[in-house]
């Protein structure tokens, strides 16, 4: 290549990015502030972090195991719901009291297939209790037991098809990883307001002292009021356009520190209460599943479900009915 070609290159403009990513920086602005576009190079500077984000979220979504049926017959075949759920009337009241279902059954749609997918969340919780156990040819009942147990069961968009369930967790998980930094937004914001609150006090503080002989206190004040002065410089600096176009970018590049699954394996009997393992015990099951972690830090299992509209719609039902009889009374 000669060096006027190589030349030539370099100063060639480079390509736009992908729709998705115009798009998906689209979203940065709704969520975040539409004075992100005022940084120089906003574009630029911010579409290979996004492309990052986006093929992460990809990624996080395509690992999610399932789809795993939901169902009355599952709770009694399947260890995994069966450790999901108390009972296996748990299901229709998740279903049942599910506004998302509520709204996808209310859809033309809904009556596309015979089944629909979600994303199944719930949270994993312990519980000590004493219980019965054999150690060795006795029985006894106050051993120490670990109760494994769930709860916040629900499920995250609800279509009859699966790819339209995929694409609508691969945006949410964008989102959430938008939630989080502008959660740090929201946070250096409320820092700027509490520096001008305190140095507001300081400047009246000051007045009056300039008035009397002051002293060791008017020399305190005045330093404190200057370090309040540099602290509202750095705040101001990192909200600015520019600063924070610099900062997203750096932290899209790395979302696994604020979004990511994790495995878990657990050895567990048909009454939740937990083993350490599952060797030479017929009653006790090994269950795996994966653990997201999100921006509120909490871990959640979260896995593909497929579940049947009929009994979807017939919880539903019961649940409306109930309501409708309680207001009655």
């Amino acid at each position: 290549m000669s060096l006027f070609s190589a030349v030539a290159d370099f100063l060639k403009p480079a390509p736009p990015p992908d729709p998705a990513v115009l798009t998906a920086l689209d979203r940065v602005v709704g969520m975040l502030g539409p004075q992100l576009r005022l940084a120089s190079h906003f574009e630029k500077r911010l579409a290979p972090a996004v492309q990052n984000a986006l093929s992460y979220c990809d990624g996080l979504v395509a690992a999610l195991p399932g789809p795993v049926d939901i169902s009355r017959q599952a709770f009694a075949a399947d260890p995994l719901v069966h450790a999901l759920f108390a009972t296996a009337d748990d299901i229709d009241q998740m279903l049942g009291r599910s506004q998302a279902v509520r709204d996808f059954l209310a859809e033309p749609c809904a009556w596309e297939g015979d089944h629909f997918y979600a994303m199944f969340a719930a949270r994993r919780q312990y519980r000590r209790q004493l219980g019965m156990a054999q150690q060795g040819d006795v029985i006894r009942n106050d051993v120490p037991q670990t109760l494994l147990y769930f709860s916040g069961q629900t499920l995250i968009e609800p279509s009859c098809r699966l790819e339209v369930t995929l694409h609508g967790l691969r945006c949410k998980a964008f989102e959430s990883l938008l939630h989080t930094f502008g959660a740090h937004v929201e946070a250096l914001r409320r820092e700027r307001e509490g520096l001008r609150a305190d140095a507001s006090v300081d400047h009246a503080h000051l007045t009056i002292l300039r008035g009397t002989s002051g002293g060791d206190e008017f020399a305190v004040t005045t330093r404190h009021l200057a370090e309040l002065s540099d602290r509202l410089r750095d705040n101001a600096e990192s909200l600015t356009p520019d600063h924070l176009t610099g900062a997203l970018a750096d932290y899209l590049q790395q979302p696994a520190a604020a979004l990511r699954l994790s495995p878990v394996s657990l050895s567990v009997d048909r009454l939740g209460v937990v083993h350490d393992s599952a060797d030479g015990n017929g009653d006790v099951q090994t269950i795996n599943f994966p653990e997201l972690t999100a921006r509120d830090r909490r871990l959640h299992l979260a896995m593909l479900a497929r579940i049947s509209r009929d009994e979807a719609l017939d919880a539903v039902n019961r649940v409306r009915d109930r309501q409708h009889r309680f207001m009655i009374i």
